[in-house]
């Protein structure tokens, strides 16, 4: 569920799951060198409800295109911080796509040594990042 203006909406999710990419993050010499990799978990909240009923690609979210877009920025990032990738990953994709808040968690996998992965994980909405909010069901 999701409060705007004081009423409550129901959304959808859009699960983007396991995407594997390699990039320059980190702070230690050594990872300002290397590509390391990445795994990035995205859940999109949206109305769905269009798209269902219309069969229509124009009126989905196109997961395909985001995840582009989200390869994009990453393989070509160098940023220090995952909290900085986690955020700008938001930033894009809330400013792109018509997603009304998300969820991003993005992991170091094999970053500490007796740990699998290590990560974070946030959430933001539009008004976020001073984005307008989508336009009304209709």
């Amino acid at each position: 569920a999701f409060q705007e203006r004081g009423v409550l909406m129901l959304l959808d999710r859009v699960e983007i799951r396991d995407l594997l990419l390699r990039c320059i993050i980190g702070i230690n010499p050594e990872e300002r060198v290397n590509p390391q990799d990445v795994l990035i978990n995205l859940t999109l909240f949206a109305d769905l409800t269009r798209a269902g009923n219309s069969d229509d690609i124009n009126d989905a979210v196109n997961y395909k295109t985001a995840t582009k877009r989200v390869i994009a920025l990453v393989e070509q990032s160098h940023f220090f911080l995952v909290e900085k990738m986690a955020t700008e990953i938001a930033r894009l994709i809330l400013s792109e796509f018509p997603i009304e808040r998300m969820v991003v968690r993005l992991e170091k996998p094999g970053a500490l040594r007796f740990a699998r992965s290590v990560g974070v994980e946030i959430e933001r909405t539009r008004a976020d990042f001073g984005l307008p909010p989508l336009p009304p069901r209709l």
